[in-house]
């Protein structure tokens, strides 16, 4: 066992996944999150890992890039899997989670293990003499977010993002809606609001002329919104049919007392284990609060509902990784120190996981005398990795690095089967061409775990439920 300690800085879903491989590899880890002492403008609780967007981590098809991704999340031992498998919810093709519960498991897997210790302070410069890895995330506290720009030399970038609302399941008018998955897959797991052409129309009015929160000084400096996570008021404002193109598409679905498709239709997601609550999929917002009560009251089915929490937004930043980071995750100006998570543009719950996961995994090596990996780029995760890179770096094992973000235009990246490079013979057809992509990036993950040894005596997490349920390790 390696006496070598690491300290991880930030403890959601990237500072907790790092934490956890590197000790399974027999670092001492402390892990350092400054909640609950020091409050974020979006975090509610002090566990670690609290989802704050959205309770779903994205499609779990083998064929898609969110679920090939979690697919070599798990044959890598990943802990954020482990705990999201163990406390899923229905939710069609995706997973998604029980948003407490998947995070009071995390926060007690991280407690239980032996080699982990965790540290509820802020740290708001990087230590110089001991292995750190950095994964502060998108509300990085400003000292250390300071203290980030003084060491890369680098402006930080910044983006908007937000949170949906969430809704009492109780309280929806269930004889204005219907429970289906889009195309009968899966159960019925989401409830769907259908609206016709002049309910529809009239919502979409009453959306782009509602009055929005003022943005706080910080904020006014940056006014850019993230694309992939647009507040809905702004995605209304493009066009009036935007929203029906957008979330509230209603391909694939059928309302069974008209049997015709609506013109548009709003979908609820269980948010949580018990089923009590469902969050607004797609319903990003900075509208006031009550607004988001008139105007999202407009929906049918939720003219009474209860609001448990309203949607917000809040400043996100990250840094310009692709002058800055290794695909390994190293800092280029530093060997023992480490960058992880959305603060280094790996977008997306699943994607921070598994920057989390390599920068733990390679502190770990680095520290025990082994070389650094980075995975080959037929992966999705070294595709993703290389990115955000800027692509460059050859590392030994590795395939080609896939293409660069433009100069200067670089943007936070969620998982995409367009980073893997194309296959020598590629099928014609969409889907068996997804399917061939996903075959070769898992057996290329397979040859290279094997050969460079990556799993050797680590212990993959095993979850299990109490009596009442609760999954624990």
């Amino acid at each position: 066992m390696s006496s070598r300690r690491l300290i991880v800085i930030g403890g959601g879903l990237a500072g907790s996944e790092a934490a956890w491989q590197a000790a399974s590899r027999g670092m001492r880890v402390t892990l350092c999150e400054m909640r609950p002492g020091q409050p974020t403008p979006a975090h509610m609780t002090g566990d670690l890992a609290e989802l704050v967007c959205s309770n779903s981590l994205g499609s779990d098809l083998p064929d898609r890039a969110p679920g090939l991704l979690k697919q070599e999340l798990r044959r890598l031992g990943s802990l954020i899997l482990a705990c999201a498998d163990a406390t899923r919810v229905p939710a069609g093709s995706a997973l998604a989670v029980g948003r407490e519960a998947f995070s009071r498991a995390v926060t007690e897997a991280i407690a239980a293990h032996p080699l982990i210790t965790v540290v509820r302070e802020e740290i708001s410069e990087i230590p110089e003499d001991l292995p750190t890895v950095v994964a502060s995330g998108p509300l990085t506290s400003d000292r250390l977010a300071a203290h980030l720009a003084a060491l890369t030399g680098a402006e930080h970038l910044a983006f908007f993002d937000a949170m949906a609302p969430i809704v009492a399941e109780g309280s929806i008018d269930q004889e204005r809606v219907f429970r289906a998955s889009r195309y009968g897959k899966g159960e019925a797991d989401y409830i769907n609001c259908p609206m016709n052409r002049e309910e529809y129309e009239a919502f979409v009015a009453a959306l782009r002329s509602a009055q929005t929160r003022p943005l706080r000084e910080f904020e006014r400096q940056d006014p850019r919104f993230f694309e992939a996570c647009l507040p809905i008021e702004v995605l209304a404002a493009r066009g009036p049919q935007a929203l029906a193109y957008g979330p509230l598409r209603p391909v694939g679905l059928t309302d069974p007392r008209t049997g015709r498709r609506p013109h548009a239709v709003v979908q609820l997601r269980q948010d949580n284990l018990a089923g009590t609550l469902y969050n607004l999929v797609g319903f990003q917002t900075n509208l006031t609060w009550p607004e988001q009560k008139r105007v999202f009251g407009m929906i049918p089915g939720l003219e009474h509902a209860e609001w448990v929490r309203y949607g917000q937004m809040h400043r996100n930043t990250f840094i310009h990784s692709p002058s800055l980071l290794e695909p390994t995750t190293r800092f280029r100006g530093r060997q023992d120190l480490y960058l992880a998570g959305q603060l280094i543009g790996t977008e997306g719950y699943v994607g921070s996981t598994a920057s989390g996961l390599l920068a733990g995994l390679n502190a770990a090596r680095a520290a025990q005398g082994q070389g650094r990996v980075a995975f080959p780029g037929t992966t999705m995760l070294g595709a993703l990795m290389r990115y955000v890179s800027g692509g460059g770096g050859h590392i030994e094992g590795a395939a080609t690095a896939c293409p660069a973000p433009p100069e200067g235009d670089f943007q936070p990246m969620k998982p995409n089967l367009g980073l893997l490079p194309p296959l020598e013979n590629s099928p014609r057809k969409k889907r068996a061409r997804q399917a061939a992509l996903a075959e070769r990036a898992l057996a290329d993950l397979e040859r290279f775990v094997e050969e460079q040894g990556l799993l050797d005596g680590v212990a993959f997490p095993t979850l299990h439920t109490t009596d009442e349920g609760a999954p624990i390790v």
